[in-house]
């Protein structure tokens, strides 16, 4: 992921309405949910919800589908791991990782020598 690519999915995820909706759907996993339901589920009025899922669309960080009368979001689950590959990449310096940040290190690719 490249730097700008990355500031753009922080600054989207970097105000409490857009990230409640991003963690939302990464419960709702790959099927998805209705903006409705999102609305209902993070406790944003429809007025605002679809300025918020732009926003996220707009970063990579969701995804959309029409199905019949309705539009399904998804987390982009694509980019949510680039992100997290990006802010560990060259965790500890190389160095085994210490018990801290070990979680982060399991979440990078294996391309990195880790495990």
């Amino acid at each position: 992921m490249e730097a700008k690519a990355a500031v753009s999915a922080l600054a989207a995820l970097a105000q409490d309405s857009r990230l409640a909706v991003f963690r939302v759907l990464v419960q709702a996993g790959p099927a998805g949910l209705a903006a409705g339901k999102i609305g209902e589920l993070a406790g944003i009025p429809p007025s605002s919800l679809s300025f918020h899922l732009k926003e996220l669309a707009h970063a990579g960080m969701v995804d959309s589908r029409q199905a019949g009368r309705f539009v399904i979001y998804t987390a982009n689950f694509s980019t949510m791991n680039a992100l997290l590959g990006f802010l560990t990449e060259n965790c500890c310096g190389g160095n085994p990782c210490s018990p801290v940040c070990a979680p982060a290190c399991e979440t990078e690719p294996a391309t990195k020598g880790r495990s």
